[in-house]
C-alpha cells in the first residue's frame, strides 16, 4: 500500500524548551488526502516543499563540477612538535626558531606561519602566532639537509606517531594531511579567501600564499574582491546557514554542502560592479577592526546588536546592503528587496541566564525577514538544478564522476534524489 504524507503545519525553526542550546523544526504530517489549510510557521499557503519553503522544488542541491578544485581543508599537521609556539609546552619556542634560523639560514627554507581559525576570527589584522616545520613532500632522506629541523620533528613527532597505523609511522616526519591540489590551486596567487570552519560571525577574509594553513580553516583559490563580494553576501550566507552542519547553533562551514553547491551569477569573474563594492566593503571593515582593536568575530557581534548605533558600524550595515543588491543584481533579481531587520535567530525563554549567572545575549540578527530569505533560497535552489542539468546535458558530469583536491570522493546526487521519507508526497 503506498501511503501519501503531506506536511500542513510545520515550523521551520524553534528553540527547543530546556537547557539544551538546540534549534529544531517541528513538522505535522497528515496521512492521505489533505484538503485543509497548509500553514507554515502559521501563515496560510499553497504549497509546502521539503524545505519548508512556499515555493521551490524538493531535491537536494547538486555538487556543480564548475566550483570543484577551487576550495578546500588545507593541513592536518597532526603533531603539536612541529610547531614552534610560546603558548604550548608541546612545541618548540618562538626564541629557539630565531636562533636556528640565526645559525643556519636554510632552516628558514621549511619553517613556515602557521594560522587557525582562531586566529582569524580574533586578530584586527588577522595576524598568526605560531610558526610550523613543514617538509612538504620531500623524502626522509632529503630532510638531512635541515638537520636541525629534523632532530626537532625525530625527538618531539617520532615517538607519538611510530605506533599509528600506515603513513602516519611509514612517513612521520610529515603532516598528517597534506593538500597537493589545493596547493597546486592557489600557487599562482597572490593570496587566497578563506573563512573559519566553526563560527557564528561569518566572515571572510583575505590571508597571504605561503603559509600553513590550519584545518579549522576552508582556503578558496580565490584573489579577487568579486570572490570576496560574493561569498560575503547575504546570498551566500543563508546558502551556507541552511546548508551546513552545526555545533549547537554555530555554523561549521562544509566546503562540499556550502561552496561546491552554489550557483554563482553568470559571468561574475568579469562583473565591474561586484568588484568595486566587494573592494569597498573589505578595505573598509579591515580599517575599522584596526581602529577598533576589534576582530571578526568582536566586530560581527556589534554588526548584529539592536542597541549598536555607533555611525562607523551603521555604516558598515550600509555598505552590507549595498553588496547585497550588487549580488541580487548580478543574478538579474533585482526585484527582491535588501531591507534587514533585526530579527532573533529563534525565540528565548524571557529572563534566561547563562552557566555563569549573567543575563543570556539574544540572539539577534540583522538580516533579511524570513519571506526573503526563503524566497533567495528557493530560487537558488532551482538554479542550482538548472546548472546541474546543464552541465550533465553538457557531457562534463561524465569527465569528472567524482571529485577531487583532498576532498571525500563523492558521485553526483542522482538527479531524482529528494529529501522527503519515502512514499511522502510533499504539497
Amino acid at each position: 500500500m503506498v501511503q501519501n504524507y503531506v506536511w500542513y503545519m510545520p515550523h521551520a525553526r524553534l528553540k527547543w524548551p530546556g537547557l539544551a542550546a538546540v534549534v529544531v523544526s517541528v513538522v505535522y504530517v497528515f496521512n492521505g488526502d489533505y484538503q485543509g489549510v497548509k500553514l507554515l510557521d502559521g501563515r496560510v499557503v499553497d504549497l509546502i516543499s521539503a524545505f519548508l519553503f512556499k515555493s521551490g522544488g524538493n531535491r537536494n542541491p547538486a555538487v556543480l563540477l564548475a566550483n570543484t578544485n577551487k576550495s578546500f581543508i588545507d593541513s592536518i599537521v597532526l603533531g603539536m612538535g612541529f610547531t614552534f609556539d610560546d603558548s604550548n609546552s608541546e612545541a618548540t619556542s618562538i626564541a629557539e626558531m630565531h636562533r636556528l634560523i640565526e645559525q643556519n639560514p636554510k632552516n628558514q627554507e621549511r619553517i613556515f606561519p602557521y594560522i587557525g581559525g582562531e586566529e582569524v576570527n580574533s586578530s584586527p589584522t588577522h595576524a598568526h602566532d605560531r610558526y610550523v616545520i613543514n617538509f612538504g613532500e620531500i623524502s626522509e632522506a632529503e630532510t638531512q639537509e635541515y638537520l636541525d629541523l629534523y632532530a626537532i620533528v625525530k625527538e618531539k613527532v617520532f615517538p607519538e606517531r611510530k605506533n599509528k597505523p600506515g603513513s602516519y609511522s611509514c612517513q612521520w616526519w610529515l603532516f598528517g594531511r597534506r593538500n597537493q591540489e589545493g596547493n597546486k590551486a592557489i600557487t599562482p596567487l597572490e593570496r587566497v579567501l578563506a573563512i573559519s570552519r566553526i563560527s557564528n560571525a561569518y566572515g571572510f577574509t583575505f590571508l597571504p600564499k605561503g603559509m600553513v594553513y590550519n584545518e579549522k580553516i576552508v582556503i578558496f583559490a580565490f584573489q579577487s574582491n568579486r570572490a570576496f563580494c560574493l561569498l560575503q553576501s547575504r546570498m551566500h550566507e543563508i546558502w551556507t546557514r541552511f546548508f551546513s552542519s552545526t555545533l549547537k547553533d554555530d555554523l561549521q562551514y562544509t566546503p562540499s554542502n556550502c561552496f561546491e553547491t552554489f550557483p554563482f551569477p553568470e559571468n561574475w569573474e568579469i562583473n565591474p560592479t561586484l568588484e568595486a563594492i566587494g573592494k569597498e566593503y573589505y578595505e573598509y571593515r579591515a580599517a575599522l577592526m584596526v581602529r577598533n582593536n576589534q576582530g571578526l568575530t568582536d566586530t560581527y557581534n556589534r554588526f548584529h546588536d539592536p542597541d549598536e548605533y555607533d555611525p562607523e558600524i551603521l555604516k558598515l550595515r550600509e555598505l552590507h546592503t549595498a553588496m547585497d543588491k550588487a549580488v541580487l543584481d548580478a543574478y538579474g533579481w533585482s526585484d527582491i528587496p535588501t531591507d534587514c531587520d533585526f530579527i532573533l535567530d529563534y525565540e528565548e525563554e524571557e529572563d534566561t541566564e547563562n552557566s555563569s549567572g549573567r543575563q543570556k545575549k539574544k540572539p539577534w540578527r540583522y538580516r533579511w525577514r524570513e519571506e526573503i530569505h526563503d524566497e533567495v533560497l528557493a530560487r537558488l535552489l532551482d538554479l542550482n538544478q538548472q546548472r546541474a542539468e546543464a552541465e550533465i546535458l553538457g557531457g562534463k558530469a561524465a569527465d569528472k564522476s567524482e571529485r577531487k583536491g583532498g576532498q571525500t570522493k563523492r558521485k553526483r546526487k542522482n538527479e531524482n534524489e529528494r529529501v522527503t521519507i519515502p512514499g511522502m508526497k510533499v504539497d
